[in-house]
């Protein structure tokens, strides 16, 4: 399989946007205490969401006829590992920038690319992901809520999504939903469709987490009517365009920095503490080397997306193994903490370290389950 991935780098007119975006991020996060810049990926603020969609830096694969930038994966790359870097919020367009937009433009009509992909481009349009469903978590061919077409063209919704990232604060959910034949089907019959999710018959409940923080939402339809155009790509096509959206979440560097403001910190605090025995550079060494090398990989992935291919088992191998790192790094910071109990630590560190090591065990949920990707990347290699 990972003769499939070739070493890559990234465009120096790419590299080039890091001075400009680090200045926009800098004000963006100058009031932000440690423990919420490490909630990057939940940090919800529409409003620099539109700052940066109005400085260029969102749409950046989006063709600039549908108000997009025009560039590439690669480009995105880099935005998206300053954003994550730094701890910006991030959540109200992660979703839109990320998948949503891409995929209204591969399988979308013309009439969906021109209404949504410039809103999503200025940061106006957020959407979240309906995919999970109560007895089905990452199983999606078992999804039960059901859009029957009507005489008129529109779609009838009813049935249930949950652990939708941000329901509450978006303003489309695109849905994947059986359009056609029985839950015995399974892949089968799947459909995407948009919903506005200011229509009636919609409630959206927020979940609170572990945490505390509510950003995940379970969401009911009860006789929701969708217009004809709801629909994108083919109906009955779901299965294939979900899989093949799925390649854009898993792959990303999104997938390896999750902790890396915790390793800031903890790195920090080494500094300010002057420890330097070998044993602790062993473990900065270990971290730092372990980061490198996925995000070699993680780049390696965008490549292939560059090229315009569908990595899907390639991007499920990388994000298994990027959750893997970054759920061990809160355990390995607050075991050195703990071994050296006589040395003064920051409250906020420690703060930060109890989000992270709280908010963990989700990362490799998120996005499909541990025992999913390893079934597709098994399938991958002719194992099953």
């Amino acid at each position: 399989m990972f003769d499939a991935l070739s070493l890559s780098a990234l465009p120096p007119e790419d590299e080039a946007l890091r001075p400009a975006l680090r200045t926009l991020i800098a004000g963006a996060i100058a009031d932000l205490p440690l423990h919420r810049r490490a909630r990057s990926w939940q940090g919800f603020d529409a409003a620099f969401s539109r700052k940066l969609g109005q400085a260029g830096y969102l749409g950046l694969s989006l063709p600039k006829e549908y108000g997009g930038i025009g560039r590439g994966p690669f480009t995105r790359f880099v935005v998206v590992e300053e954003l994550l870097s730094a701890g910006a919020p991030v959540a109200g367009h992660w979703i839109a920038d990320r998948q949503s937009g891409p995929l209204i433009l591969h399988y979308g009509t013309e009439e969906q690319r021109r209404f949504y992909l410039p809103r999503i481009s200025r940061g106006e349009a957020l959407f979240c992901i309906g995919m999970s469903e109560p007895g089905s978590g990452s199983d999606l061919a078992s999804v039960r809520s059901r859009a029957d077409l009507q005489k008129d063209g529109s779609w009838l919704l009813n049935g249930q999504k949950i652990w939708t990232t941000n329901a509450m604060h978006s303003d489309y959910m695109i849905a994947l939903v059986r359009t056609s034949g029985t839950n015995e089907d399974r892949q089968s019959g799947l459909s995407q469709v948009i919903v506005d999710l200011t229509l009636p018959g919609i409630t959206i409940r927020p979940i609170v987490d572990l945490t505390g923080d509510a950003h995940f939402a379970e969401v009911f339809f009860d006789d929701v009517r969708l217009t004809p155009d709801a629909l994108i790509g083919e109906e009955g096509q779901g299965w294939r365009q979900v899989t093949a959206e799925l390649a854009f979440e898993r792959s990303g560097p999104e997938r390896i920095y999750s902790s890396v403001v915790l390793i800031d910190a903890w790195v920090r605090h080494l500094d300010a503490a002057g420890r330097k025995d070998s044993a602790t550079l062993r473990l900065v060494g270990t971290l730092t080397a372990q980061l490198a090398v996925l995000r070699e990989m993680s780049l390696a992935v965008t490549a292939r997306l560059v090229e315009g291919e569908s990595p899907v088992v390639e991007a499920s191998l990388m994000k298994d193994i990027g959750t893997g790192f970054e759920q061990a790094v809160p355990q390995l910071i607050g075991d050195d903490l703990a071994s050296n109990p006589d040395e003064p630590v920051d409250a906020e560190l420690y703060r930060t370290l109890l989000y992270v090591t709280h908010i963990a065990p989700s990362f490799s949920l998120r996005g499909g389950t541990r025992e999913i990707l390893r079934g597709i990347i098994a399938r991958g290699l002719g194992l099953r």
